[in-house]
């Protein structure tokens, strides 16, 4: 017993590391210096949060740590009208579907420009690298769904942005850093080349291809140019054009305020700053889910010990 004692007080007196007063100064400002810079980065959004359910005579005098007069009535107003409920489901197939297939094409392309007894490989990859810093413009654009018939299509929100030079150049780099020894080992047990891509080289890609899903589906959520040049049909309307028309809106109620022609119950509706705000949080809040379920994926080495000896 007396030897085990002395053994842990030895061990005990190892573990403990002296730090000298100059090093906990360090800490100290090293602490304050990153709680302050993550104050920064968090405190606009918290300032948004807190504003939208604030009243408008408290975002007129300001907010600054918890909502004001606490109320609903900026999102019960912004979801009276029209159909956000639909949108935000064609928002979210937009979404999905626009993702797959952006990741399933982009990853295939990528594999295939690996592929060196793939005929015109190089000019193939240039020419896609070349789309990156060549834009007809808008009326071109334009132009180019209406004749393919993309025009109040839901198609149009997913088949154009199924190609992206930036994440086939991302998962291509990505590819050629795999060991070729694990593709000449399925190969030697007879698998073909779809079965290598969708067994071997999907798996082994997982980070880039979540990195490239959260650009994609961020991309995806916050587009809304097709849908105001393309689509005229309410019933494919997504959640990004109505609130972009509910804050045009609000834009409207400040400038009848400020010119004084405005009625006495338009006088007790929400404020402008106060539907931006409601806006942002319903546009920001479904992404926010995305990103937490995603980044595992990040840092992840999956390669490391896949090949040995």
């Amino acid at each position: 017993m007396t030897y085990r004692k002395k053994t842990e007080s030895k061990k005990g007196r190892a573990n403990h590391i002296r730090i000298s007063p100059q090093e906990k100064i360090l800490h100290a400002v090293n602490i304050a210096l990153l709680t302050s810079i993550m104050f920064v980065c968090v405190y606009p959004f918290w300032y948004v949060i807190i504003g939208s359910f604030s009243s408008a005579d408290a975002i007129s005098a300001g907010v600054f740590l918890w909502p004001v007069n606490f109320t609903v009535h900026t999102y019960q107003e912004i979801f009276k009208k029209g159909d956000i409920g639909h949108a935000f489901l064609i928002s979210v197939c937009r979404v999905v579907s626009g993702t797959v297939l952006c990741l399933f094409c982009c990853t295939f392309f990528a594999y295939l420009m690996t592929r060196r007894e793939m005929l015109g490989r190089k000019f193939v990859y240039r020419f896609i690298i070349a789309t990156m810093y060549v834009n007809a413009g808008l009326i071109p654009w334009y132009l180019t769904m209406k004749m393919y018939g993309l025009r109040n299509n839901f198609l149009v929100y997913i088949l154009p942005g199924a190609m992206n030079a930036y994440f086939i150049i991302l998962i291509k780099t990505f590819i050629e850093q795999l060991p070729p020894s694990l593709e000449e080992s399925a190969a030697l047990d007879g698998a073909g080349f779809f079965q290598v891509y969708r067994s071997i080289i999907l798996p082994l890609s997982k980070p880039v291809i979540a990195t490239c899903a959260v650009y994609i589906s961020v991309g995806q959520w916050n587009a809304w140019q097709d849908n105001y040049f393309l689509v005229t049909d309410t019933r494919l309307q997504t959640v990004q054009l109505i609130l972009y028309n509910y804050l045009h809106e609000a834009e409207q109620l400040a400038s009848s305020m400020r010119s004084g022609m405005v009625t006495e119950n338009a006088a007790n509706m929400i404020s402008p700053a106060g539907v931006r705000m409601a806006i942002t949080v319903i546009t920001v809040f479904p992404i926010l889910c995305v990103y937490p379920s995603l980044q595992k994926y990040f840092a992840k080495g999956i390669m490391m010990g896949a090949v040995k000896g």
